[in-house]
Protein backbone atom coordinates (compact mmCIF):
# COMPACT_ATOMS: atom_id res chain seq x y z
CA UNK A 1 0.00 0.00 0.00
CA UNK A 2 1.43 3.65 -0.49
CA UNK A 3 1.82 5.55 1.81
CA UNK A 4 -0.41 8.78 1.76
CA UNK A 5 2.00 10.93 3.86
CA UNK A 6 5.67 10.80 5.26
CA UNK A 7 6.09 9.48 8.42
CA UNK A 8 7.07 12.73 9.76
CA UNK A 9 4.13 14.46 9.29
CA UNK A 10 1.84 15.18 12.45
CA UNK A 11 -1.44 13.59 11.25
CA UNK A 12 0.27 10.03 10.85
CA UNK A 13 2.11 10.50 13.99
CA UNK A 14 -0.94 11.20 15.64
CA UNK A 15 -2.41 8.29 13.55
CA UNK A 16 0.22 5.78 14.61
CA UNK A 17 0.15 7.04 18.06
CA UNK A 18 -3.72 5.92 18.81
CA UNK A 19 -2.91 2.08 17.90
CA UNK A 20 -2.18 -0.44 20.40
CA UNK A 21 -1.10 -3.17 17.87
CA UNK A 22 -0.08 -7.20 19.21
CA UNK A 23 2.48 -8.93 17.46
CA UNK A 24 4.09 -12.53 17.01
CA UNK A 25 6.83 -13.13 18.68
CA UNK A 26 9.10 -13.19 22.13
CA UNK A 27 10.76 -11.08 21.06
CA UNK A 28 10.15 -7.36 19.03
CA UNK A 29 9.70 -7.39 15.70
CA UNK A 30 11.77 -5.23 13.36
CA UNK A 31 8.89 -3.71 11.97
CA UNK A 32 7.54 -3.14 15.37
CA UNK A 33 10.78 -0.97 17.01
CA UNK A 34 10.63 1.03 13.48
CA UNK A 35 7.10 2.41 13.72
CA UNK A 36 7.26 2.94 17.69
CA UNK A 37 10.31 5.00 16.60
CA UNK A 38 8.14 6.77 13.44
CA UNK A 39 5.24 7.20 16.28
CA UNK A 40 3.31 4.62 17.29
CA UNK A 41 2.71 5.05 21.46
CA UNK A 42 1.60 1.77 22.45
CA UNK A 43 2.07 -2.02 22.05
CA UNK A 44 -0.59 -4.80 23.21
CA UNK A 45 1.26 -8.22 24.40
CA UNK A 46 -0.06 -11.60 24.86
CA UNK A 47 0.21 -14.69 25.85
CA UNK A 48 1.82 -15.82 22.77
CA UNK A 49 4.77 -12.93 23.66
CA UNK A 50 5.42 -14.12 26.92
CA UNK A 51 7.69 -17.08 28.14
CA UNK A 52 9.58 -16.14 31.42
CA UNK A 53 9.02 -13.07 33.35
CA UNK A 54 13.11 -12.38 32.56
CA UNK A 55 11.99 -12.70 28.68
CA UNK A 56 9.05 -10.29 29.20
CA UNK A 57 11.61 -7.67 30.94
CA UNK A 58 13.97 -8.08 28.21
CA UNK A 59 11.13 -7.64 25.56
CA UNK A 60 9.34 -4.71 27.29
CA UNK A 61 13.41 -3.10 27.82
CA UNK A 62 13.78 -3.72 23.65
CA UNK A 63 10.57 -1.28 23.44
CA UNK A 64 11.66 1.57 25.50
CA UNK A 65 15.02 1.67 24.11
CA UNK A 66 13.24 3.22 20.93
CA UNK A 67 10.90 5.01 23.04
CA UNK A 68 11.54 5.61 26.80
CA UNK A 69 7.52 6.14 27.46
CA UNK A 70 5.92 3.72 24.88
CA UNK A 71 2.51 1.73 26.77
CA UNK A 72 2.84 -1.61 27.00
CA UNK A 73 -0.57 -3.58 27.70
CA UNK A 74 -1.59 -6.95 28.59
CA UNK A 75 -4.66 -8.23 29.83
CA UNK A 76 -3.84 -9.11 33.32
CA UNK A 77 -7.22 -10.37 35.34
CA UNK A 78 -6.24 -12.88 37.30
CA UNK A 79 -8.14 -15.98 37.42
CA UNK A 80 -9.39 -17.57 34.16
CA UNK A 81 -7.82 -14.34 32.31
CA UNK A 82 -3.63 -14.35 32.55
CA UNK A 83 -1.02 -13.84 30.38
CA UNK A 84 1.76 -13.68 32.95
CA UNK A 85 0.86 -17.50 34.05
CA UNK A 86 -0.43 -18.45 30.69
CA UNK A 87 1.05 -21.96 30.26
CA UNK A 88 0.05 -22.68 33.61
CA UNK A 89 -2.64 -21.17 35.16
CA UNK A 90 -3.12 -17.60 37.14
CA UNK A 91 -1.77 -17.91 40.94
CA UNK A 92 -4.08 -14.92 41.55
CA UNK A 93 -7.93 -15.97 42.38
CA UNK A 94 -9.87 -14.37 39.57
CA UNK A 95 -13.12 -11.57 40.06
CA UNK A 96 -15.94 -14.11 40.91
CA UNK A 97 -13.12 -15.30 43.98
CA UNK A 98 -12.68 -12.10 45.28
CA UNK A 99 -16.33 -10.73 44.87
CA UNK A 100 -17.58 -14.15 47.16
CA UNK A 101 -15.27 -13.21 49.87
CA UNK A 102 -16.19 -9.51 49.35
CA UNK A 103 -12.63 -8.09 51.37
CA UNK A 104 -11.83 -4.70 49.50
CA UNK A 105 -8.35 -4.97 51.08
CA UNK A 106 -7.95 -8.20 50.14
CA UNK A 107 -8.78 -7.05 46.44
CA UNK A 108 -6.44 -4.05 46.55
CA UNK A 109 -3.90 -6.15 47.65
CA UNK A 110 -4.17 -8.51 44.53
CA UNK A 111 -4.40 -5.65 42.48
CA UNK A 112 -1.21 -4.14 43.79
CA UNK A 113 0.65 -7.46 43.42
CA UNK A 114 -0.09 -8.37 40.27
CA UNK A 115 0.70 -4.70 39.42
CA UNK A 116 4.08 -5.07 41.34
CA UNK A 117 5.06 -8.18 39.38
CA UNK A 118 3.73 -6.45 35.79
CA UNK A 119 5.67 -2.95 36.44
CA UNK A 120 8.93 -5.46 37.10
CA UNK A 121 8.48 -6.77 34.06
CA UNK A 122 8.51 -3.58 32.45
CA UNK A 123 4.56 -3.41 31.74
CA UNK A 124 2.48 -0.21 32.47
CA UNK A 125 -1.07 -0.53 31.20
CA UNK A 126 -3.84 -3.43 32.10
CA UNK A 127 -6.83 -4.30 30.15
CA UNK A 128 -8.44 -4.76 33.63
CA UNK A 129 -10.40 -4.57 35.77
CA UNK A 130 -13.93 -5.91 34.52
CA UNK A 131 -17.02 -4.13 35.94
CA UNK A 132 -18.73 -5.67 34.43
CA UNK A 133 -22.18 -6.75 36.50
CA UNK A 134 -22.75 -10.51 36.19
CA UNK A 135 -26.65 -9.76 35.59
CA UNK A 136 -27.11 -12.75 32.64
CA UNK A 137 -26.16 -16.49 34.51
CA UNK A 138 -25.94 -17.13 30.30
CA UNK A 139 -23.43 -14.83 29.53
CA UNK A 140 -21.18 -16.56 27.51
CA UNK A 141 -17.82 -14.06 27.66
CA UNK A 142 -18.13 -12.30 31.26
CA UNK A 143 -18.67 -15.12 34.15
CA UNK A 144 -16.45 -15.72 36.32
CA UNK A 145 -14.70 -12.50 35.21
CA UNK A 146 -17.09 -10.37 37.31
CA UNK A 147 -16.95 -9.32 41.11
CA UNK A 148 -20.61 -10.57 41.08
CA UNK A 149 -24.20 -10.04 40.40
CA UNK A 150 -24.76 -6.84 42.79
CA UNK A 151 -23.68 -3.77 41.24
CA UNK A 152 -23.02 -2.49 44.85
CA UNK A 153 -20.65 -4.90 45.16
CA UNK A 154 -19.29 -4.80 41.60
CA UNK A 155 -18.58 -1.46 42.42
CA UNK A 156 -16.72 -1.45 45.57
CA UNK A 157 -14.56 -4.20 44.48
CA UNK A 158 -13.98 -2.46 40.83
CA UNK A 159 -12.60 0.63 42.83
CA UNK A 160 -10.13 -1.46 45.23
CA UNK A 161 -8.79 -3.13 42.50
CA UNK A 162 -8.45 -0.02 40.07
CA UNK A 163 -6.41 1.99 43.40
CA UNK A 164 -4.46 -1.55 43.94
CA UNK A 165 -3.23 -2.07 40.72
CA UNK A 166 -2.12 2.11 39.88
CA UNK A 167 -0.75 2.33 43.27
CA UNK A 168 1.93 -0.56 41.88
CA UNK A 169 2.72 2.31 38.89
CA UNK A 170 0.47 0.16 36.36
CA UNK A 171 -2.74 2.19 34.52
CA UNK A 172 -5.84 0.96 35.00
CA UNK A 173 -8.40 0.00 32.12
CA UNK A 174 -11.94 -0.03 33.76
CA UNK A 175 -14.19 -2.09 31.46
CA UNK A 176 -16.12 -3.24 29.28
CA UNK A 177 -18.28 0.06 28.87
CA UNK A 178 -20.97 0.52 29.55
CA UNK A 179 -21.15 -2.56 30.61
CA UNK A 180 -21.34 -6.57 29.09
CA UNK A 181 -23.05 -8.31 32.02
CA UNK A 182 -26.32 -8.69 30.80
CA UNK A 183 -25.60 -10.41 27.31
CA UNK A 184 -26.43 -13.73 25.79
CA UNK A 185 -23.95 -13.31 22.53
CA UNK A 186 -20.05 -13.11 22.65
CA UNK A 187 -18.58 -9.81 20.55
CA UNK A 188 -16.15 -12.03 19.09
CA UNK A 189 -18.15 -14.11 17.36
CA UNK A 190 -20.82 -11.30 16.58
CA UNK A 191 -22.73 -7.81 17.60
CA UNK A 192 -24.89 -8.37 21.24
CA UNK A 193 -27.44 -6.48 21.97
CA UNK A 194 -28.95 -5.36 25.24
CA UNK A 195 -32.35 -4.60 25.39
CA UNK A 196 -32.65 -2.68 29.26
CA UNK A 197 -34.15 0.87 29.74
CA UNK A 198 -31.56 3.83 30.82
CA UNK A 199 -32.88 3.50 34.17
CA UNK A 200 -31.89 0.18 34.49
CA UNK A 201 -28.68 0.98 32.70
CA UNK A 202 -27.88 3.69 35.47
CA UNK A 203 -28.84 1.47 38.26
CA UNK A 204 -27.04 -1.23 37.30
CA UNK A 205 -24.18 -1.31 34.41
CA UNK A 206 -22.75 2.64 35.32
CA UNK A 207 -22.64 1.95 38.97
CA UNK A 208 -19.24 0.08 38.94
CA UNK A 209 -17.96 2.46 36.10
CA UNK A 210 -19.26 5.91 38.02
CA UNK A 211 -16.98 4.16 41.04
CA UNK A 212 -14.17 3.49 38.94
CA UNK A 213 -13.81 6.77 37.72
CA UNK A 214 -14.47 8.11 40.92
CA UNK A 215 -11.11 5.51 42.09
CA UNK A 216 -9.28 7.68 38.72
CA UNK A 217 -9.24 4.85 36.59
CA UNK A 218 -6.65 6.16 33.87
CA UNK A 219 -8.46 4.69 31.41
CA UNK A 220 -11.73 2.42 29.81
CA UNK A 221 -12.49 0.28 27.49
CA UNK A 222 -15.41 0.01 25.70
CA UNK A 223 -17.17 -2.85 24.89
CA UNK A 224 -18.90 -3.74 20.87
CA UNK A 225 -22.73 -3.91 22.05
CA UNK A 226 -25.51 -2.37 21.27
CA UNK A 227 -27.82 -0.43 23.31
CA UNK A 228 -30.82 0.70 22.08
CA UNK A 229 -31.75 3.01 24.38
CA UNK A 230 -28.64 4.92 24.05
CA UNK A 231 -27.98 4.54 20.87
CA UNK A 232 -29.97 2.60 18.43
CA UNK A 233 -27.70 2.49 15.14
CA UNK A 234 -23.81 1.70 16.54
CA UNK A 235 -22.34 -0.50 18.71
CA UNK A 236 -20.91 1.64 22.00
CA UNK A 237 -17.27 1.49 20.91
CA UNK A 238 -18.86 3.62 17.24
CA UNK A 239 -20.84 5.89 19.33
CA UNK A 240 -20.83 9.27 20.12
CA UNK A 241 -24.06 8.73 22.00
CA UNK A 242 -22.16 6.68 24.39
CA UNK A 243 -18.10 7.40 24.33
CA UNK A 244 -18.64 11.53 24.29
CA UNK A 245 -22.30 11.82 25.43
CA UNK A 246 -22.56 9.20 28.25
CA UNK A 247 -18.80 8.58 29.62
CA UNK A 248 -17.32 12.01 29.13
CA UNK A 249 -19.87 14.31 29.36
CA UNK A 250 -22.53 12.74 31.70
CA UNK A 251 -20.10 10.77 33.91
CA UNK A 252 -17.34 13.69 33.37
CA UNK A 253 -14.76 10.97 32.67
CA UNK A 254 -11.36 12.66 31.67
CA UNK A 255 -9.07 9.73 31.09
CA UNK A 256 -8.15 7.54 28.07
CA UNK A 257 -10.61 5.69 26.11
CA UNK A 258 -9.73 2.56 24.85
CA UNK A 259 -11.74 0.25 22.37
CA UNK A 260 -11.70 -3.16 22.66
CA UNK A 261 -9.87 -5.45 20.02
CA UNK A 262 -11.48 -4.16 16.67
CA UNK A 263 -10.85 -7.37 14.92
CA UNK A 264 -13.74 -8.98 16.65
CA UNK A 265 -16.76 -10.08 14.59
CA UNK A 266 -18.95 -7.43 16.52
CA UNK A 267 -16.99 -4.72 14.86
CA UNK A 268 -15.27 -6.50 11.79
CA UNK A 269 -17.84 -8.57 10.35
CA UNK A 270 -19.93 -5.66 9.98
CA UNK A 271 -18.10 -2.22 9.55
CA UNK A 272 -14.74 -3.79 8.64
CA UNK A 273 -11.66 -3.08 10.95
CA UNK A 274 -10.60 0.29 8.76
CA UNK A 275 -13.98 1.94 8.88
CA UNK A 276 -14.54 0.78 12.48
CA UNK A 277 -11.38 2.41 13.98
CA UNK A 278 -12.09 5.49 12.04
CA UNK A 279 -15.90 5.83 13.70
CA UNK A 280 -14.30 4.85 16.40
CA UNK A 281 -11.64 7.60 17.00
CA UNK A 282 -14.75 9.98 15.84
CA UNK A 283 -16.92 8.89 18.80
CA UNK A 284 -14.60 9.56 21.05
CA UNK A 285 -12.52 6.33 21.65
CA UNK A 286 -8.77 7.09 21.85
CA UNK A 287 -6.81 4.77 21.51
CA UNK A 288 -7.62 1.32 18.89
CA UNK A 289 -6.62 -2.03 20.61
CA UNK A 290 -5.84 -4.33 17.66
CA UNK A 291 -4.99 -7.50 19.43
CA UNK A 292 -5.52 -11.04 19.03
CA UNK A 293 -4.70 -12.22 15.17
CA UNK A 294 -3.95 -8.93 13.30
CA UNK A 295 -0.72 -8.70 14.66
CA UNK A 296 2.04 -7.12 11.46
CA UNK A 297 3.09 -4.21 10.27
CA UNK A 298 0.56 -4.02 7.06
CA UNK A 299 -2.30 -4.29 9.63
CA UNK A 300 -0.74 -1.08 11.44
CA UNK A 301 -0.33 0.66 7.99
CA UNK A 302 -3.81 -0.42 6.47
CA UNK A 303 -4.97 1.58 10.14
CA UNK A 304 -2.56 4.10 10.20
CA UNK A 305 -3.43 4.75 6.62
CA UNK A 306 -7.30 4.83 7.02
CA UNK A 307 -7.15 7.12 9.91
CA UNK A 308 -4.91 9.80 7.85
CA UNK A 309 -7.40 9.53 4.85
CA UNK A 310 -10.18 10.20 6.73
CA UNK A 311 -8.88 12.87 8.53
CA UNK A 312 -7.32 14.45 4.78
CA UNK A 313 -11.32 13.54 3.39
CA UNK A 314 -12.69 15.45 6.72
CA UNK A 315 -14.93 12.89 7.99
CA UNK A 316 -12.59 12.74 11.25
CA UNK A 317 -12.00 16.19 12.53
CA UNK A 318 -7.88 16.86 12.92
CA UNK A 319 -8.42 18.32 16.02
CA UNK A 320 -10.24 14.87 17.52
CA UNK A 321 -7.74 12.77 16.39
CA UNK A 322 -4.68 15.00 17.85
CA UNK A 323 -6.93 15.24 21.22
CA UNK A 324 -6.68 10.98 21.31
CA UNK A 325 -2.87 11.29 20.29
CA UNK A 326 -2.27 13.44 23.33
CA UNK A 327 -4.48 11.53 25.39
CA UNK A 328 -2.21 8.60 24.70
CA UNK A 329 0.98 10.83 25.29
CA UNK A 330 -0.67 12.07 28.62
CA UNK A 331 -1.04 8.58 30.14
CA UNK A 332 2.37 7.63 28.55
CA UNK A 333 3.99 10.11 30.88
CA UNK A 334 2.15 9.34 33.49
CA UNK A 335 3.59 5.85 33.42
CA UNK A 336 6.73 6.91 33.33
CA UNK A 337 6.48 9.47 36.20
CA UNK A 338 5.03 7.11 38.42
CA UNK A 339 7.75 4.19 37.50
CA UNK A 340 9.68 6.22 40.65
CA UNK A 341 6.58 7.30 42.66
CA UNK A 342 5.00 3.71 43.76
CA UNK A 343 3.86 3.01 47.24
CA UNK A 344 1.76 0.72 49.06
CA UNK A 345 -2.16 -0.18 48.52
CA UNK A 346 -4.16 2.49 50.33
CA UNK A 347 -1.40 5.22 50.90
CA UNK A 348 -2.00 8.33 49.96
Amino acid sequence: MTTLVSSTDTVTRDALAVLQPGFTGTTAPEWLLRRVGEGLSSVGLFGRNIETPEQLAALTAQLRAERDDVLVAIDEEGGDVTRLEVRHGSSFPGNLALGAVDDTALTRAVAHELGRRLAECGVNLNWAPSADVNSNPGNPVIGVRSFGADPHLVARHTAAYVEGLQAAGVAACTKHFPGHGDTAVDSHHALPRIDVDLETLHARELVPFRAAIAAGSKSVMSAHILLPALDPHRPATLSPQILTGLLRQELGYEGLIVTDAVEMQAIASTYGIERGSVLAVAAGADALCVGGGLDDDSTVLRLRDALVAAVRSGELPEERLADAAARVRALASWTREARGAVREPGAA
